[in-house]
C-alpha cells in the first residue's frame, strides 16, 4: 500500500478515530502484570490445604460440639485479613501504576496530541522519540535517522535502522532519530500481545521464597497422606473410641498438619511490603520483586541520572586551532537544531546556542549510546561531527586538547569533540578525518542524597559497580565524589570484547565507555560468578540490562523503554529510594522465613503425633479446639505480627533447608513432651490428660516462638508474654474450662511435667547452639 506523503504530516481525522473507535478497531491495552481481585480470592481461598480444613470442618459440626470447629471461624478471619491486605496494596499499586503508565503521541487533524495507549486506533499516525517504547505494530511513514532495538523480541542486540515502508514491532525502544508510523495492528493483533502480553516482560521473576513455599508445601503434603491414614484407620478401627470421639480425633491430627496460615501470611508480607514503598513513592510491578534487593549483593548503575541529577550544564565551549569562536557558536547551534528528540545534551545546547539562520541540512546522523557520536552535514557548510573524544579522534588528538580533555575528565565533566570532517557522510559510518575545532565541557551535580544512600548500601555489604557511556575518568570523578571506590584504575569497555567484561568488572568496580550491550554483558558475568544482580538505569540505553538482571529498577524520570521492563520504579527518579528498598525486601524476606518456621513446626510435631498415635492404637491426645487455642496463641496470632516486623540481615540462599533445619527438631521436641505428658497422666480423668498434653504443646510452641523472633527486644518479649498470658483466661473462668474440655492435672501431675517441658527445651536449645556453631564453620567466609 502506498502511503501519500501527506497522511505522516495530517494523520487522522477526529470523525475517523471515533468510527474506528465504534468498530472496536482500538489498542486494548493488556492488563498489567498483577492479580486480579479475582485472582487474589481464588488464591487465597482456593487451596488445597482449605479443601482440607473445610471437609474437617464439615464433618466436625456434624459430629462434634460447634466448639471443636473454631478452627474453621479461625481460617475465614485470617484469610478475610489476607485478601484485604493485598486488595489495599493492590490498589495503592494500581494507583501509582497511572503515573508511569505508557503514552503516545498521536497526529491528528494534523496536531500532535497525547493519549493513552488504549486510545490509539488503526491508520492512527504516532510520533517516535528516542527512549519511546513502540507501543503496536506499524509501518514507518517517515524517519531522521530512526534506530531501533529489538532486542526484547528478537533476542538481537544491535540497533535496527528503519526507513519509509519499513515494519515495526511493539515492544520495540528508539535508540536514535526520530520518526511517524501507521498503527496498523493493535491489541491483541499486536505482536507483542500474541507473544502473551510479554514484550515487556517475558518470564516472573525468580522468587526463591515463593519456590521454597511450594516445596515445603508439597514436602507436607506428602507427609500428611501416609501419616493422616494412619491416624484414621487408627482411631476408627484400634482405639475403640466412639465413633463421634474418633472423628473429632482424626480431624484434630489432620487440622493440625495443614499449615494454613503459611500461604497466606507469604502473601500478606508481601502485599505489606509493597504498601509501604508505595507510600515512599516506589512502585513495585511484581510483588515477588520486593524480594530481589533483599538477596542482591551486586548493584549496577549508570552513572547520568543516577548518581547525578537529570540534566547537564554547559560550563564552557574551548576552541582549538584557531578557529572563530563565533563560526563554533553557529556550528553547535545548528547541530543542536537539527535534532528533533534531543537527549539532555542536546538540550543544553539548544539552550545556549540558538540555531543560526540559511543552515540547510543534507545529511544527520543522530546520536546513539551504540555510537556515542552524532554528525550532520549542512549546504555549504560542511560537516560536523560531535561526540566522545576518543571515538571521532582516538589517539590523533593534539597534545594540548588531550590535555586539557583528560584534565576535564578528572574533574568529573563529560567532555564532547566538535570536529569537522572534509568528505559527506555516508550511512552511519564515521568519517575518519575529522579535524577538532572545539571542546564542549559540561558538568552534572551529584546527587545530595547520593553519598548518603551509596554509604548505606556499603556498609550492607553491597558492591556498587558503576557502567557508564562516558569516559572512565569522569565516571571515576563522580563515583568517588559519591564515596564509590574504584577497586582499581577505571576502565575503558571500548577497548573491550563482551567476554573481557567480567575480568574487568573483577578488577574495577568503574567502567567507562560502556555500550549498550556490554552493559546486559556485564549482567551477564556478574550472574555466571554467582552474583545476584540489582540493575538501576533510566536510559533506552539501559533496557537489556535492566530486563536480563535479577532486579531491575528504573528511574520514573527516565524513559518509557526502561520503566516498561523494570521490576521497580522509583517515582521520584531519586538514588535514596534504594535503600528503604534494601530495608523492606530483607524485612520481608526474613519475616517470611520466621513465619515459616512457626508453621512447619507445628507440621512436625502434628505428623509425630498422628503417627505414633496410629502405630500405637491410642486416643489421639487432643481435640480440635485444644491445637485450636495453641496454634492461635503459639503460631497463627504472633505470625501476623513477627510477618510485619521491621528490620533483618541480607538475604541468603537455602530457605528450604534453613526452615527444614529449624523445625524438625523444634517439631520433634513439642511432640515428645506431648505425647510424654499425655501418658503421664492418661490413667486420670480423660480431660486433664489432653489438658496436659496440650499444656505441653503451648509450652515447647511459647519457647520456639521465642526462637523465632529473634533476638530479645522490648516488643519481642512483650508478644511473648501477651500469647503466654492469653492462656490464663481460658483457665480462670468456669464456662471456658467447660467450653473448651479443659482441666488442670493434679499438682504433682503438672510438676512431672514441667520437668519434661524443660527437658525437651533444653534438649531443643542445646540442638539449636550446636548446630549453629557448626554452621557457621562450613559456611565459607566472604571476600
Amino acid at each position: 500500500m502506498i502511503v501519500p506523503a501527506e497522511a505522516a504530516v495530517t494523520g487522522l481525522s477526529n470523525l475517523a478515530v471515533q468510527a474506528r473507535v465504534d468498530a472496536g478497531r482500538v489498542n486494548a491495552v493488556p492488563a498489567a502484570p498483577g492479580r486480579s481481585l479475582a485472582q487474589i480470592l481464588r488464591a487465597n481461598v482456593l487451596t488445597r490445604f482449605n479443601a482440607i480444613l473445610g471437609a474437617m470442618f464439615a464433618v466436625v459440626l456434624v459430629v462434634g460440639p460447634p466448639q471443636d470447629a473454631l478452627f474453621g471461624a479461625v481460617l475465614v478471619v485470617n484469610t478475610g485479613i489476607g485478601v484485604a491486605q493485598e486488595l489495599r496494596a493492590k490498589r495503592a499499586l494500581d494507583r501509582l501504576a497511572i503515573l508511569t503508565a505508557g503514552r503516545a503521541r498521536a497526529v491528528r487533524d494534523g496536531a500532535v496530541t497525547e493519549i493513552a495507549l488504549d486510545r490509539i486506533v488503526v491508520d492512527d499516525v504516532l510520533e517516535l522519540g528516542r527512549g519511546d517504547q513502540v507501543p503496536v505494530d506499524g509501518t514507518v511513514l517517515c524517519a531522521d535517522g530512526l534506530e531501533l532495538d529489538e532486542a526484547l523480541l528478537t533476542g538481537e542486540a544491535e540497533p535496527v535502522h528503519k526507513q519509509p515502508g519499513d515494519p515495526v514491532l511493539s515492544g520495540s525502544a528508539v535508540v536514535a532519530g526520530a520518526g511517524r508510523i501507521r498503527a496498523d495492528r493493535v491489541g491483541g493483533d499486536a505482536y507483542a500481545a500474541r507473544l502473551q502480553a510479554r514484550a515487556r516482560r517475558f518470564s516472573l521473576i525468580r522468587s526463591e521464597l515463593q519456590q521454597g513455599t511450594n516445596q515445603i508445601l508439597r514436602l507436607v503434603t506428602w507427609v500428611m497422606i501416609p501419616a493422616g491414614l494412619l491416624l484414621i484407620l487408627s482411631e476408627f478401627f484400634r482405639s475403640h473410641d466412639p465413633l463421634r470421639d474418633a472423628a473429632r480425633g482424626s480431624a484434630a491430627g489432620l487440622v493440625a498438619m495443614v499449615p494454613e496460615g503459611l500461604v497466606l501470611l507469604t502473601s500478606l508480607a508481601f502485599a505489606a511490603g509493597a504498601l509501604r514503598l508505595a507510600r515512599r513513592r516506589v512502585l513495585v510491578q511484581e510483588l515477588a520483586a520486593i524480594e530481589g534487593l533483599a538477596r542482591a549483593d551486586v548493584l549496577c548503575i549508570d552513572k547520568t541520572g543516577t548518581l547525578t541529577e537529570p540534566g547537564l550544564r554547559l560550563v564552557a565551549t574551548e576552541v582549538v586551532s584557531g578557529r572563530a569562536g563565533a563560526h563554533v557558536a553557529e556550528v553547535i547551534g545548528a547541530l543542536a537544531a537539527v535534532d528533533e528528540a534531543p537527549n539532555e545534551t542536546g538540550q543544553s545546547l539548544a539552550a545556549r546556542y540558538p540555531a543560526p539562520a540559511g543552515w540547510t541540512v543534507l545529511r544527520r546522523v543522530p546520536f546513539s549510546s551504540a555510537r556515542k557520536w552524532s554528525g550532520a552535514e549542512f549546504d555549504g557548510h560542511g560537516t560536523w561531527l560531535l561526540g566522545a573524544p576518543s571515538v571521532i579522534a582516538g589517539n590523533r588528538l593534539p597534545d594540548d586538547v588531550a590535555a586539557a580533555v583528560r584534565d576535564h575528565e578528572a574533574a568529573g565533566r563529560r567532555v564532547l569533540l566538535l570536529a569537522s570532517a572534509t568528505g559527506p557522510l555516508d550511512g552511519d559510518r564515521r568519517p575518519g578525518d575529522a579535524e577538532p575545532a572545539a571542546l564542549v565541557v559540561l558538568a552534572e551535580e551529584l546527587r545530595g542524597d547520593a553519598a548518603a544512600a551509596v554509604r548505606y548500601l556499603l556498609d550492607q555489604g553491597i558492591t556498587i559497580k558503576v557502567l557508564s557511556g562516558d569516559a572512565p575518568r569522569a565516571v571515576a570523578a563522580i563515583a568517588a565524589r559519591a564515596g564509590i571506590a574504584a577497586g582499581g584504575p577505571a576502565r575503558d569497555a571500548s577497548a573491550l570484547r563482551e567476554e573481557e567484561i567480567g575480568d574487568a568488572l573483577a578488577s574495577t568496580n568503574v567502567l567507562g565507555r560502556v555500550r549498550p550491550e556490554q552493559k546486559l554483558a556485564a549482567v551477564r558475568a556478574l550472574q555466571a560468578a554467582g552474583h545476584v544482580v540489582a540493575m538501576c538505569g533510566d536510559g533506552v540505553n539501559d533496557v537489556q540490562a535492566l530486563k536480563q538482571a535479577d532486579l531491575g529498577i528504573a528511574m520514573g524520570t527516565g524513559s518509557q523503554a526502561s520503566r516498561s521492563v523494570a521490576r521497580v520504579v522509583l517515582l521520584d527518579g531519586t538514588f535514596a529510594a534504594i535503600p528503604p528498598m534494601l530495608a523492606e525486601g530483607r524485612r520481608v524476606v526474613a519475616n517470611i522465613e520466621r513465619v515459616a518456621r512457626l508453621f512447619v513446626t507445628k507440621t512436625v510435631y502434628a505428623a509425630i503425633i498422628a503417627v505414633a498415635v496410629g502405630t500405637a492404637g491410642i486416643t489421639y491426645p487432643f481435640f480440635p479446639r485444644h491445637l485450636t487455642i495453641v496454634s492461635t496463641l503459639t503460631i497463627g496470632v504472633p505470625g501476623f505480627f513477627l510477618a510485619l516486623a521491621p528490620g533483618a540481615p541480607r538475604a541468603r540462599a537455602g530457605f528450604t533447608r534453613r526452615v527444614l533445619a529449624f523445625a524438625v527438631p523444634a517439631g520433634v521436641a513439642a511432640a515428645g513432651a506431648a505425647l510424654a505428658s499425655y501418658a503421664l497422666v492418661r490413667g486420670g480423668p480423660g480431660p486433664a490428660a489432653r489438658t496436659a498434653a496440650m499444656l505441653a504443646v503451648f509450652a515447647v510452641g511459647l519457647w520456639v516462638l521465642a526462637l523465632v523472633a529473634g533476638r530479645p527486644s522490648p516488643g519481642r518479649v512483650v508478644l511473648v508474654a501477651a500469647m503466654a498470658a492469653g492462656l490464663v483466661p481460658l483457665f480462670a473462668f468456669p464456662l471456658a474450662r467447660r467450653v473448651l474440655a479443659l482441666q488442670l492435672p493434679s499438682a504433682a501431675a503438672l510438676a512431672t511435667e514441667a520437668v519434661v517441658v524443660l527437658a525437651a527445651v533444653a534438649a531443643l536449645t542445646v540442638w539449636r547452639r550446636v548446630s549453629s556453631r557448626t554452621a557457621g564453620r562450613r559456611r565459607p567466609r566472604r571476600s
